[in-house]
């Protein structure tokens, strides 16, 4: 069984100030972030397959994503919304600039969490990083059980929740600065007799990707 797990397309335009976007901060996606959505549905309808089953996040940047991808590839079953996959509550984070959180938490609280994935104390980010691992298990669980052998499963979320799933799906828990997805990308894995096996993680969509080419 073959899973590939989806970032959403791009939520701010040229010329837009990036803000940290959280569960609270519902972007919809720009023009470009639609044309990434697509892009993921070109790449499976290239590749031949028709996913058994997609999965999204309930924010409208996630979940319209996985529409427009669906409709692209030929999926006609109903996308599932997962509360599980909802990007992280960045707190009092949430909507402001990197300079502006800088200026009042420092650049290292910043750094340390996209490079370590350490969450800084006293923002009140939601849920607690255990409870988003613990989710992420579950899921890889629930999807495990009742997939057959050759079903492709596509998972569209958000790097903040994604970036949980990357030790989990075999890669090393040591290296956590490798486990950032950007927006577009996506990441590969199978299972095998020795449980998840990840293929290639952060690449932009195509079919050679898919196959496990170069």
């Amino acid at each position: 069984m073959r899973l590939i797990l989806a970032r959403h397309g791009n939520t701010f335009g040229p010329g837009d100030t990036p803000v940290w976007v959280g569960a609270r901060e519902d972007l919809p996606l720009t023009e470009k972030g639609r044309l990434q959505s697509v892009q993921f549905g070109l790449a499976l309808k290239e590749a031949g397959i028709v996913p058994a089953r997609i999965i999204a996040g309930p924010l409208q940047r996630t979940a319209n994503g996985a529409a427009l991808a669906a409709a692209e590839c030929g999926f006609e079953r109903a996308v599932e919304i997962d509360p599980r996959l909802r990007e992280i509550d960045y707190g009092s984070w949430g909507g402001r600039s990197d300079e502006e959180i800088a200026a009042h938490w420092g650049i290292q609280a910043i750094e340390e969490w996209r490079e370590r994935s350490i969450v800084p104390d006293g923002a009140g980010w939601s849920p607690a990083p255990h409870i988003i691992a613990g989710n992420a298990r579950t899921i890889l669980d629930d999807i495990s059980r009742v997939a057959a052998p050759e079903d492709t499963v596509f998972l569209i979320s958000s790097n903040g929740i994604l970036r949980y799933f990357h030790a989990l799906l075999g890669a090393d828990a040591a290296r956590p600065e490798l486990a950032k997805i950007r927006t577009g990308h996506w990441s590969i894995a199978a299972t095998g007799p020795a449980g998840w096996m990840l293929q290639t993680w952060n690449v932009p969509p195509s079919a050679e990707a898919i196959q496990g080419q170069p």
